[in-house]
């Protein structure tokens, strides 16, 4: 499978657009763009059946979050903070992600 571009990235704050967890927001814990998928934090829990490991001494059932297609999720624009698709802008040469509804500069520091 080819690599796909995504959207958003590790550390944004999206919201769900689809699926059981629509309109749940969370942080991006990983970003997958072999698969186009991302993680996000508690959403799209699984049970998994897991066996003694050093990491699980326990074992036993065990509740993680599950990768999310990329294009069920949509970046929150931390200054409007609404749903928003983004564009690029040029600041000081560089080129950034901005909102599209207000305009305004998506922070790259994270």
């Amino acid at each position: 499978m080819s690599q796909v571009k995504l959207h958003v990235k590790k550390g944004d704050t999206v919201v769900v657009l689809a699926g059981k967890d629509k309109g749940k927001e969370g942080k991006i814990v990983e970003a997958l763009p072999k698969k186009g998928k991302v993680v996000v934090e508690g959403v799209n829990k699984v049970k998994r059946h897991t066996k003694p490991s050093q990491k699980y001494p326990q074992g036993g059932i065990i509740q993680k979050e599950a990768p999310l297609n990329a294009c069920k999720v949509m970046l929150v624009c931390p200054a409007c903070k609404k749903a928003a698709r983004t564009g690029k802008k040029e600041v000081n040469g560089k080129m950034v992600r901005a909102c599209k509804k207000c305009g305004e500069v998506i922070d790259q520091t994270k």
